[in-house]
């Protein structure tokens, strides 16, 4: 029998949130602790021996891989959330969804300057959320060193919008369609 890969362990559901959408639900994997584990390490692994002082993950599963991947490599973490949802002073970007707009935040004082930054989701779909988030961290200063993803959906051009702003981009399995 083949070992398992991290695609084996995500889960597919038709037609969620909408007809005609397959929703890649990462929580199957999250959730079997061997999964978890050859996730973690896998995102990792592009990265081996090099430093980083933050990990910034996106709201809200890149909460869940990037306090494992901030905890693994000895580095801090630092969510981007939802606007309204951050106490105290935060800066703003807002960006385009297929059906309007969103604003995600940043505490003002949670990236120094010339700090090495790794930036963690579970999907990378149209890359707006992650080009939002690497904006925000730029802003204050900080340099994304990679963009580490579970699952790429290649169709929507994620990687190739984040790849035309010189962004490294790491994901561990890819699925095709919508």
């Amino acid at each position: 029998m083949a070992q398992k890969q991290v695609r084996d362990y995500i889960r597919s559901i038709v037609d969620f949130p909408h007809e005609g959408i397959v929703f890649r639900d990462v929580t199957t994997l999250f959730a079997d602790p061997r999964g978890f584990r050859m996730a973690i390490d896998q995102l990792l692994h592009p990265y081996a021996g090099m430093r980083f002082d933050k990990v910034v993950g996106l709201e809200a599963r890149g909460f869940i891989l990037g306090g494992a991947v901030a905890h693994q490599l000895s580095a801090g973490f630092v969510p981007i959330r939802k606007k309204g949802k951050l106490p105290g002073a935060v800066i703003s970007e807002a960006y385009t969804l297929e059906y309007g707009e969103a604003v995600v935040e940043i505490h003002d004082d949670a990236i120094t300057p010339g700090e090495r930054i790794l930036l963690v989701d579970d999907l990378l779909a149209t890359g707006g959320t992650a080009e939002a988030g690497i904006r925000l961290v730029e802003r204050l200063g900080g340099e994304i060193i990679g963009c580490a993803f579970i699952v790429d959906l290649p169709e929507l051009g994620g990687r190739a919008r984040l790849e035309a702003l010189d962004m490294d981009v790491h994901a561990l399995c890819a699925f095709d369609g919508l």
